[in-house]
């Protein structure tokens, strides 16, 4: 008898004890970010918002340097500007194709960094690499012969730390492009 009456007390207790847990667990609060998580939060922000007034503030150096000296630039989608000026007659450019350029390229401030007449032919294939994003997307707009003025935001050039060697942080490139040939 006595072990009836234990089992008809684990029937009722059991269900009673197992809801009460989940009341108590329902009604606690969520946990709380740490402290070291709220900062990361912030520190992410700061940096985004850093990074856009960087942004804003080349875009209108950008401006009043073309304003300056009077071009009539186009604008992609990314912050490249660009001016075909002399138009080839040759093959277009696609992705896979090696093409060779003759060009020079300046600072804002008018230095001359590099310049084909020094470096030789630039060389490279189109979607691989080994060009400035601005560049490769600027040539993708080209056929062989012609000519073209880009001005490559950092961003789409060497960013935050230059070249190492003549282009500095931050730094907006001016080239002056022509294409030669495509392979």
């Amino acid at each position: 008898m006595d072990l009836i009456l234990c089992n008809k007390r684990y029937i009722i207790v059991f269900p009673a004890l197992v809801l009460l847990l989940l009341l108590c667990f329902s009604c606690s609060e969520p946990p709380q970010p740490s402290n070291s998580t709220r900062h990361l939060g912030m520190l992410s922000d700061s940096l985004v918002n850093y990074n856009r007034g960087v942004v804003l503030t080349e875009d209108q150096q950008i401006d009043d340097f073309v304003s300056r000296y009077g071009w009539k630039l186009n604008k992609t989608g990314t912050g490249l500007r660009y001016v075909i000026f002399k138009r080839g007659s040759g093959e277009a450019t696609r992705k896979g194709k090696v093409v060779f350029i003759r060009y020079t390229l300046h600072l804002l401030n008018g230095n001359l960094c590099y310049s084909s007449d020094k470096e030789g032919l630039k060389e490279f294939k189109i979607g691989y690499g080994g060009v400035e994003s601005g560049v490769e997307e600027g040539i993708l707009l080209m056929h062989v012969g012609d000519r073209a003025k880009f001005i490559v935001p950092s961003h789409l050039a060497f960013g935050l730390l230059g070249d190492q060697n003549k282009i500095p942080q931050h730094a907006t490139l001016v080239y002056d492009i022509e294409l030669v040939k495509i392979k």
